[in-house]
């Protein structure tokens, strides 16, 4: 191609070659042509053999040549045609998926003729062997072949495109617009590896943005469009992995758009965080994290109710009523309970992350199961209105489930309250971001949560109870579920209980002496003992005065209950009136939020300016102090140089004080306070060795002393325990003979005992060997049936294959045959017609010759005449004979030409009758005896008297 002076003389000869079949020297020949630099001048010629080279890269699934060719023509069109490279980029993204789907396409319907070709045939034996080779089916077989290397090259291409467009300021839109086609792709044909693949590609591409920050067309991602490309890219990602359900790819995602909303301080818009937050409930709901699922549902009801201003109350009361129920759903117990300092360590540390993505801001010296509990929530769930807000069902659940104490007929309310709850649900119209919202998968938790509470309840008012009755009492579940969640419980030391199987019964309370309330039993003993004599030795006049006040109790209880209904009508009054502030100084203080936000970020903005400038300022000066430092220095040590030269030392005290005199003064005294704390501190060192030397030779003799005294003492006690030892060991010894002698007696019984046993387990054993024996009979001959027809069918491809070769060598010997016979015919034929062709010559050759002798005996003609005239028998033809016999011996002193020396021909017999081109003889008739006479005229001079007087002479003058 580099024959080739324009690029359009390139264009053209690629196409030539497209059209001749030589796909591959086009893509090599445009790849040399787009690499090459002498070719760049032409913009627009380049364009077209870019679109020509795509279209070749993905008709030939060539990714390399193509990723190649892109990227040199990135070079290109960086900083002088950035659109001509998206356009490129566009058309080959479009051709590849046109290619793709048109294989997908064309594998369907080969699928769908497969399928319909036939229904009442059956199956080709070729297809069943093909299946029983292969071991897979028609449509894999067709999907490996056609579809599978397009969608490899589609996959390929988007991951060349983001590579190429990875840090490219200019391309960031074409970056966004590639990464969500290859997520829809990875959506639509259900590819999770690619996805994940995908996914670390772009999570790379951003950490090595941040990591190389020097980069002349890298983003900047402090602008808000290029911000919001990567953002709506990350939430596309964060969409498609819920959809596939890759919930931990999911939670990366999560996380790849929480760093991206805190490295760059700012807050993404109300729509994307409600986003943001309805994926963290799913994910938190999948991982049965429901704390972090609640906290997740109060930061999206939050959200929706102070941006959304289209949310209509239905919807409001259904995302108020799915984040107290997800409270609820958060079990009532500390997990960490018992917990080492470790394991606490890691829940910290996991709840400041899990608070940082949710959105909470936390003290990390605090403890943060004080910041993120149930408790808490359900608080601060009272405290924002949420409760206001939510179904009369589910505020009653909430009643009965966290302050009502009724353990008998607990289950009866909260059953029918759960039934209702379960058919709330549906799809919010007035927040499309919000997924549906569908009550009902609160449910099992709800459950969990009511048995947790019966037990809990039923624990403080009973000590015993039947465990047929605690299971009428909770029809939410088995007596065997309910073991677990009461293990679980007790676990957490929420509830204290013992279960009896022997006894079928539930023990509450807690009697072992590990037990906290054991340590004061003594005291509440007293305390009771002490009510209980109250009570029986009451005193009289306490028994006269209650006589006295039993006439009036009735209207006394019937005023206090209705001063107590009065009293609770105010309560309730005044804290609808508190909950009415509430949401009014909410919204006031939401308000002023805004504002001071927004006069936070302009004074955040006009403070970055300010210190912009002032680094400026610094630098200027710091680069000014720094020269003058330089310079000063340089006089200096030329100053130094001259006063070593002339033998003084320079005093600075004497000369212009630098600021690198006083540096060099600081460091000198420095030294010098160095090297007087050195000198101290050997002297300390030297008098510390001489204390410990003393003391360790005044301690040696105690040391040696009291471990003399320590070895006697060890001596006496090892005695003293040797000699127990001994008669503990004859104390046993006698105690083990006894009882010898007491079990010697049933030796006999143990015997035949054990015999029984051997022999009845001797029985079973041989049963089972025999049955062992039959099953592998049985197998055995199962197995050898199964080879026996594996071989055969073995031996029939074998022996089908063999006919099959036999055929085709057959074939093929049949051909080589046919190609011998013609091979041989055409070289008959050739040989026949190179006879006739070298007859042909030969005649020709004889005709030339006879023509020759005519001329020379007519130019060389003699006073003797031609010696003979030979005339054929039938008068047809006449020749004259050669006359190479008169040429042979010339009249003396003749000049005889150099072609007339040959010696003329011994036989004199006349040649052969000349033949035609088919070996015929010549039958046709001499020329007429006058046009031999004219010939002879003309050659011996019968033009003139000039012409033979110059061939005379010329003769002569050779002569």
């Amino acid at each position: 191609m580099s024959t080739f002076a324009k690029p359009e003389n390139a264009l053209k000869r690629a196409e030539e070659l497209i059209n001749v079949g030589q796909k591959q020297a086009a893509l090599q020949a445009l790849h040399d042509l787009i690499t090459s630099k002498r070719y760049r001048a032409w913009q627009k010629t380049l364009e077209r053999i870019m679109f020509k080279y795509v279209e070749l890269c993905v008709d030939m699934r060539r990714g390399r040549f193509a990723k190649d060719g892109l990227i040199q023509y990135r070079i290109v069109c960086q900083q002088v045609n950035v659109s001509s490279l998206e356009e490129v980029i566009k058309h080959f993204m479009q051709l590849s998926t046109e290619r793709a789907e048109q294989a997908r396409s064309q594998a369907q319907a080969l699928e769908d003729a497969l399928d319909v070709d036939d229904l009442e045939a059956d199956k080709r034996p070729e297809d069943l062997m093909l299946s029983y080779v292969s071991g897979e089916k028609g449509r894999d077989r067709s999907d490996r072949e056609l579809v599978t290397p397009w969608f490899k090259f589609l996959w390929e291409t988007y991951r060349t495109v983001l590579e190429i467009l990875r840090n490219n300021s200019k391309l960031e839109a074409l970056y966004a617009m590639t990464a969500h086609r290859a997520f829809q792709f990875c959506k639509q044909y259900k590819r999770t590896t690619e996805f994940r693949r995908l996914c670390e590609i772009i999570r790379n591409h951003l950490s090595n943005l941040n990591k190389y920050r020097d980069q002349r067309d890298r983003p900047d991602l402090s602008s808000p469009e290029s911000l919001q490309l990567y953002l709506d890219t990350r939430f596309e990602q964060l969409k498609i992995a819920t959809e596939l359900e890759l919930w931990q790819e999911a939670f990366r995602s999560v996380e790849d758009v929480h760093g991206l909303m805190c490295m760059v301080k700012k807050t993404p818009k109300p729509s994307l965080l409600v986003v943001y937050y309805a994926k963290l409930t799913e994910i938190f709901w999948v991982s049965e994290s429901h704390l972090y699922h609640a906290y997740a549902w109060l930061k999206l009801f939050a959200l929706q109710k102070s941006y959304n201003k289209n949310l209509n109350q239905k919807d409001l009361q259904l995302i108020a009523s799915s984040v107290l129920l997800a409270a609820l759903a958060v079990p009532p117990y500390d997990h960490m309970y018992g917990a080492s300092h470790l394991e606490l360590e890691n829940e910290k540390e996991r709840n400041l992350r899990m608070a940082s993505l949710i959105g909470f801001s936390l003290d990390p010296k605090r403890d943060t199961r004080d910041v993120l509990s149930r408790s808490l929530l359900l608080s601060e769930l009272a405290s924002k209105g949420v409760l206001s807000c939510v179904s009369q069902e589910v505020k009653d659940l909430y009643h009965l489930l966290e302050f009502e104490f009724s353990p008998l007929d607990f289950a009866s309310k909260v059953q029918p309250l759960l039934a209702k709850i379960s058919k709330l649900g549906a799809k919010l119209s007035s927040a499309s971001s919000v997924p549906e919202v569908q009550l009902s998968q609160y449910i099992p938790s709800l459950e969990k949560l009511a048995t947790l509470r019966l037990l809990q309840q039923v624990s403080q008012v009973y000590q015993t109870m039947n465990i047929e009755v605690l299971s009428s009492m909770i029809p939410f579940f088995n007596f065997s579920v309910v073991e677990k969640i009461s293990v679980e419980a007790v676990k957490h030391n929420f509830v204290v209980m013992k279960v009896d199987h022997l006894k079928a019964a539930v023990l509450f309370g807690n009697a072992d002496l590990e037990s906290d309330q054991l340590r004061d039993h003594l005291a509440v003993l007293a305390e009771s003992l002490n009510k209980a004599r109250n009570m029986i030795y009451l005193p009289v006049k306490k028994v006269s005065r209650l006589s006295d006040t039993l006439p009036g109790l009735a209207e006394i209880v019937d005023k206090e209950h209705k001063r107590l209904l009065a009293r609770k009508s105010i309560i309730e009054k005044r804290k609808e009136e508190q909950e009415r502030q509430m949401l009014e100084m909410e919204r006031e203080e939401e308000s002023k939020r805004l504002k001071l936000q927004k006069i936070t970020e302009e004074a955040e903005q006009k403070r970055l300016a300010s210190e912009y400038s002032r680094r400026e300022e610094q630098r200027i000066r710091r680069e000014i102090e720094e020269r003058e430092l330089e310079e000063a220095q340089a006089l200096l040590l030329e100053a130094e140089k001259r006063g070593k030269k002339k033998g003084k030392k320079p005093v600075i005290e004497g000369e212009k004080v630098t600021k690198q005199s006083l540096i060099e003064l600081a460091l000198s005294e420095q030294l010098k306070e160095r090297q007087e704390m050195e000198k101290k501190l050997q002297k300390l060192a030297k008098t510390m060795d001489y204390l410990e030397r003393a003391k360790r030779e005044e301690e040696a003799p105690l040391i040696e002393a009291a471990f003399q005294e320590r070895l006697v003492e060890e001596k006496i006690l090892h005695e003293r325990e040797q000699e127990q030892e001994i008669e503990l060991s004859r104390q046993h010894h006698a105690g083990d003979l006894q009882e010898k002698n007491r079990l010697v007696r049933m030796l006999d019984n143990k015997n035949v005992f054990q015999n029984k046993i051997v022999s009845r387990r001797e029985a079973e054993f041989n049963r089972l060997e025999k049955e062992r024996e039959d099953r592998i009979s049985h197998l055995m001959e199962t197995r050898r049936r199964e080879m026996e027809i594996k071989r055969k069918m073995v031996f029939y491809l074998k022996a089908e294959e063999e006919r099959l070769t036999k055929l085709q060598e057959e074939e093929e010997a049949r051909k080589h045959e046919e190609a011998e016979r013609r091979r041989k015919e055409e070289a008959e034929r050739k040989a026949k017609l190179d006879e006739i062709a070298e007859r042909q010559r030969q005649r020709e050759k004889e005709l030339e010759e006879k023509e020759r002798l005519r001329r020379e005996a007519l130019l060389g003609r003699t006073s003797e005449p031609p010696s003979r005239l030979v005339e054929h028998a039938n008068g047809a033809a006449r020749t004259v004979e050669p006359v190479a016999a008169a040429a042979a011996a010339p009249t003396a002193g003749k000049y005889v030409p150099k072609f007339r020396r040959e010696k003329p021909d011994s036989s004199g017999a006349p040649p052969p009758p000349e033949a035609d081109k088919w070996g015929r003889p010549d039958d046709r008739p001499p020329p007429p005896t006058d046009r031999w006479r004219a010939d002879d005229r003309r050659s011996s001079g019968g033009g003139g008297p000039r012409s033979s007087s110059s061939w005379g002479s010329s003769r002569i003058a050779r002569g």
